[in-house]
């Protein structure tokens, strides 16, 4: 069976495939997918984009936004800590959340509008 989205020769630029190994042994693609998965599970991509918009939000406030529990929104915003993704502060009773980074933020709504636009997924 033949596949007409396959080349039929090895190679066929060198120096443009040995300039893109060379950036890719340099990033750490490992914690960047990591990134990534966290961010795949529809649930805390709302908390992140929600996240994007307010300079912080309380796990009450974020509870409400994706209408579930505290504890499920808890346990969210607690991955998305420990991912390094976003900031925690404790205030009282009260425990505050941001999203750690500007370009972090830019990604996420730039995700968001590339799929209003449907060009993610092919629509």
């Amino acid at each position: 069976m033949k596949h007409d989205d396959a080349c039929e020769i090895f190679c066929f630029d060198e120096d443009k495939v040995n300039r893109v190994k060379e950036k890719l042994n340099k990033n750490d693609f490992q914690d960047m997918a990591q990134i990534f998965k966290v961010l795949a599970d529809h649930t805390r991509l709302k908390v992140a984009y929600a996240l994007c918009d307010e300079q912080e939000l309380c796990v009450c406030d974020v509870a409400n936004i994706i209408a579930s529990t505290m504890a499920t929104a808890s346990h969210h915003l607690r991955l998305l800590r420990n991912m390094g993704i976003a900031n925690y502060r404790k205030e009282g009773k009260l425990v505050f959340y941001s999203l750690q980074g500007e370009q972090l933020k830019q990604l996420i709504r730039l995700a968001i509008e590339q799929q209003k636009e449907g060009v993610l997924l092919g629509k």
